[in-house]
């Protein structure tokens, strides 16, 4: 069994994606506006994108522009939690993620980790940058 985080963000999803898949080191990213839907979906005709992915290794991260005019909340309830291959490894990715957004926890050693620290980026996406003791 596996879940697989879906964000959505209100016109900056490419920007958004393209920036996560730079930090987090994607071996893949797929991205198809809502212009590129078949006309029978009735989709508008904006360059938002409809559906996005990056995968790295068997892990995918998946995300979309809302339709214009729907209502929009960041992800304020949620964080989107990435193992990193070492502590110094997660402490670029967090500074990476954390730069233009908001610190909630300095990325630091833990009584559980080597490193962990929270972070909402500039998108509004909350993140929990870690490496587990029992997994270095």
């Amino acid at each position: 069994m596996s879940f697989t985080p879906f964000l959505f963000f209100d016109g900056n999803c490419e920007e958004a994606i393209d920036f996560y898949a730079e930090v987090l080191g994607a071996d893949e990213v797929v991205k198809t506006s809502f212009a590129e839907a078949p006309p029978e979906a009735g989709m508008p005709p904006d360059a938002r994108v409809m559906y996005s992915h990056i995968r790295i290794g068997e892990h995918m991260l998946m995300a979309s522009d809302i339709l214009p005019g729907q209502p929009y909340a960041p992800q304020a309830s949620v964080h989107v939690t990435h193992y990193a291959k070492d502590a110094k490894d997660g402490s670029a990715k967090f500074a990476k993620l954390a730069e233009g957004g908001e610190i909630l926890m300095d990325y630091q050693e833990t009584f559980f980790a080597y490193g962990f620290g929270t972070c909402k980026d500039r998108f509004g996406t909350h993140w929990m940058i870690m490496i587990a003791k029992e997994e270095e």
